[in-house]
């Protein structure tokens, strides 16, 4: 009888936690069956982010806003690097609305077991609902700077300025989508390596700018095609080198773009995002014992 009665609860348990006998075995049905979770999640980003502050959301506007009054300045003034023609508030702001949203998910998930690491280890759940809730919080952000694109984007078109849109505009929920799964794959890797090597979070911030040098954010791809041509190698092996030229040229006609660029940041998306979440699997067995 005692056996019957165990069996019995047995068959009524929800979930079930044994070991996973893969790295390969992404358990998306568990994810599906948090998603109450989840959603809790991206909420608690969104209103922790602004929440005790005097201006509130107006801080996703600001930031980018005086980045790209100090780009105009500096590299538009300054320097005088070519803007292939453009307005520089709407190349810049171009520039940054793509890269921004990359290197929050980057940075953010990269932090994934440190931050959490007290919560780990006394619930269980899925650990890749946290990363998975920072890359969708982070579009509400992104939507919100990419209104404040649109609005300078009026302005000129208002003032009679002619942009030559073009229907690789509707490219963006893709560019968007690749952009989330770069940050997200480098921001597994990186933050499964750091539960090993506490040290490399110090490298993070400083990695991250450098990358944005090696992107065409501050500068065309054209100009490097002119200019720095031994360099060019570099710029084109950068999987956002394509995303952020597609958004351009899509948006306001300028710009370089190539379905084979396109293409193979694409795959390199893919690719990367696959490691990390097999990194991701396999670290997160034994994190809290190293961590």
């Amino acid at each position: 009888m005692g056996g019957n009665n165990k069996l019995k609860d047995r068959e009524n348990w929800t979930i079930i936690i044994e070991p996973k006998t893969s790295l390969f075995k992404l358990d998306f049905n568990e994810l599906w069956h948090y998603r109450d979770l989840l959603v809790m999640y991206i909420r608690r980003d969104i209103v922790t982010f602004y929440k005790q502050t005097i201006l509130g959301p107006l801080w996703f506007v600001i930031q980018p806003l005086f980045t790209t009054l100090m780009f105009m300045f500096v590299f538009g003034g300054i320097a005088g690097i070519s803007t292939d023609g453009l307005p520089q508030p709407l190349f810049y702001m171009a520039g940054l609305l793509c890269w921004n949203y990359f290197a929050d998910c980057l940075n953010r998930c990269s932090d994934t077991f440190n931050a959490n690491q007290n919560v780990f280890g006394k619930v269980y759940f899925p650990r890749l609902i946290v990363p998975l809730s920072i890359v969708v919080s982070s579009i509400v952000k992104m939507g919100i700077q990419f209104g404040l694109f649109l609005f300078i984007y009026l302005y000129y078109i208002i003032e009679g300025y002619s942009f030559q849109v073009n229907a690789y505009a509707f490219l963006l929920p893709v560019l968007v989508l690749m952009l989330a799964g770069l940050g997200l794959g480098f921001g597994l890797l990186i933050s499964s390596l750091t539960t090993k090597y506490r040290d490399l979070r110090f490298l993070i911030t400083f990695g991250v700018q450098l990358w944005m040098y090696a992107t065409p954010v501050i500068y065309p791809l054209s100009v490097m095609q002119q200019n720095h041509q031994q360099y060019m190698w570099l710029i084109l092996a950068n999987p956002l080198t394509s995303i952020i030229e597609t958004f351009k040229y899509g948006f306001l006609g300028e710009g370089t773009f190539s379905w084979w660029y396109l293409g193979y940041s694409f795959c390199f998306t893919v690719v990367i995002m696959l490691w990390g979440m097999i990194t991701f699997n396999k670290v997160q067995r034994s994190f809290m014992d190293v961590i």
